[in-house]
């Protein structure tokens, strides 16, 4: 299976080069790659901005997998995820008021102060979350509570945007729909630092989320520090979604959606095996959306958001139906 996931990444990535506006023959990719190839057109292309934009979707699809894992873990239930628990919409009402701010005084807000800003807006929400858990015992009533979270900072973002000048507007817009165009080596150096982070630890923490899968009262048994390990699961997820959700904006059903797909394509829950191939079927997902999203209606490009939407909200039904018939 992981072999299977690794050659799909790998297709993926070989046609996001190649197609677009511009076609660009196998052949000149790899001369391209290997800095074998004089057309100056073609480098530019690869280099400069389809490259990025693969790696940088590849990265953001597999934190936004691996963010939805967690959360799912945390919750015991498959529907939980960054976007329906309306932690996506506090990282980007936290970001449209950072880039406001800065964009007036500054001109410019870096990589990191957006993911800072993202991260709080996301941890704020979850916060909040975990508090009406303590009073709401019900999952599916928590659940319904996460997405009136959502609705609620994405009316006050709307507020917001109506007060803000028009290049606010502009900026706030294309980013709140979800893209991952306009990436660069600089972006992707601080997007992979942060998911990096937060993979590496996600695996390390994998026995510790095996034992907590089995209950409470087991992890307790075998040596786990329950409250310890909530906060390092929400602090891990936030971080991770805050980080997409600062690069290309809210992108929803990907943190639902593919660790489902993975749990039933390799059969098992265990972290270990799961949290790898989440990341590689997020980034294989990604890739394969924004794939779509630029060359389906060319010259026109469609928001990454639309097509992941397009694709994970049938996912999520599928999975809703097969629980009932479980239940």
């Amino acid at each position: 299976m992981f072999a299977m996931l690794s050659f799909a990444l790998l297709v993926s990535a070989v046609l996001n080069i190649a197609l677009g506006s511009v076609q660009i023959p196998l052949r000149d990719i790899a001369e391209v790659l290997l800095r074998r190839n004089d057309n100056r057109m073609y480098e530019d292309i690869i280099w400069q901005i389809r490259l990025p934009r693969l790696v940088m979707a590849a990265v953001l699809g597999g934190g936004l997998a691996v963010s939805g894992f967690l959360l799912q873990t945390f919750f015991g239930n498959p529907i939980a995820g960054p976007f329906v628990l309306g932690i996506s919409s506090g990282a980007r009402l936290a970001v449209a008021l950072t880039m406001i701010v800065f964009l007036d005084r500054m001109q410019a807000a870096s990589s990191w102060v957006l993911v800072f800003s993202a991260m709080i807006g996301s941890l704020a929400c979850m916060g909040f979350i975990l508090l009406l858990a303590n009073r709401l015992k019900h999952m599916s009533t928590l659940l319904v509570a996460g997405i009136m979270i959502g609705y609620i900072c994405s009316a006050v973002t709307d507020f917001i945007v109506t007060f803000a000048s028009e290049s606010d507007i502009v900026n706030l817009r294309g980013w709140s729909l979800g893209s991952f165009s306009g990436m660069n080596w600089e972006n992707i150096r601080a997007a992979s630092a942060i998911i990096g982070t937060g993979f590496a630890l996600s695996l390390l923490m994998s026995k510790p989320m095996g034992a907590y899968q089995l209950g409470e009262a087991y992890a307790r048994s075998v040596g786990v520090n329950i409250r310890w390990f909530r906060i390092a699961l929400i602090l891990l997820s936030g971080a991770l979604s805050a980080c997409v959700a600062a690069f290309a904006g809210p992108i929803s059903f990907v943190g639902i959606a593919v660790p489902y797909l993975i749990r039933r394509l390799f059969n098992t829950s265990r972290p270990l095996i799961v949290i790898p191939a989440a990341f590689l079927g997020g980034a294989v997902f990604c890739m394969g959306c924004d794939l779509i999203a630029r060359t389906a209606f060319v010259p026109t490009e469609l928001n990454v958001s639309t097509v992941t939407s397009v694709f994970g909200a049938p996912v999520v039904i599928v999975m809703m139906l097969r629980r009932r018939k479980a239940g």
